[in-house]
């Protein structure tokens, strides 16, 4: 453990700068947004986003986050952070629906918002913020992520991971994952997906073919990669 940082209510989620020295993480309790200096372990900026910030991305360039404020959230906000010093609040807006997840997709051109309340998922421009398509969506809340050329959302509620195509929203493929599989996470080509519920953590590969499914403890919620030189 190299640092404890403090002063924080409720911190949720964090997405990783493309500039491999900043982080950035949503703290429900406070409303905020906190840029964190990962190399010197450290607080450097917070920005308020009006709302409990949950789910958030970064988009490729490391100049944008998208960050849903609640888990069935009224809002989502649009932060600036070309300046991770000096983070600043460009817009909140409505989305169709209560949102819940946010994903900004590699190509950085379209972001792909999940709903808490509803089978329902919403894909933007990220430049002009305009809904480009709505699509059917398993039992709320959905979480998404992406790899190659496809988009995999979970459904935890009903047991269900959707491969579906950047392209058009196509589904292209469903598995049955255990109950409770909300978070997915791309890692290195790779698809997974641990169970609040179960306890598993399952690893499917990009076809959504399901490859390993592991037990490791009575709940786990999230998962990700580590990745060292």
């Amino acid at each position: 453990m190299r640092r404890v940082l403090r002063g924080f209510d409720q911190p949720r989620y964090t997405a990783a700068s493309p500039n491999g020295r900043h982080a950035f993480v949503s703290d429900s309790g406070r409303h905020e947004v906190v840029t964190l200096d990962v190399v010197q372990g450290r607080v450097v900026a917070r920005v308020a986003v009006g709302g409990p910030a949950r789910h958030i991305s970064v988009d490729p360039s490391g100049r944008t986050i998208w960050v849903s404020l609640g888990s069935k959230a009224e809002q989502v906000a649009v932060v600036d952070v070309s300046r991770p010093a000096a983070p600043r609040l460009v817009r909140p807006f409505r989305p169709p629906f209560l949102a819940h997840d946010v994903g900004i997709v590699p190509g950085g051109r379209h972001v792909w918002v999940s709903s808490g309340d509803r089978g329902a998922l919403a894909v933007y421009d990220r430049r002009t913020g305009n809904v480009l398509r709505r699509l059917p969506a398993d039992a709320p809340p959905q979480h998404v992520t992406f790899s190659g050329g496809n988009a995999y959302v979970t459904s935890g509620e009903d047991g269900t991971l959707r491969v579906q195509s950047l392209r058009d929203g196509r589904v292209l493929h469903v598995t049955r994952v255990p109950v409770g599989s909300y978070n997915v996470q791309d890692a290195l080509g790779w698809i997974v997906t641990p169970s609040l519920d179960r306890g598993t953590f399952c690893v499917l590969d990009r076809r959504g073919t399901l490859r390993h499914r592991v037990q490791v403890a009575p709940s786990s919620h999230d998962a990700c990669f580590v990745m060292t030189a």
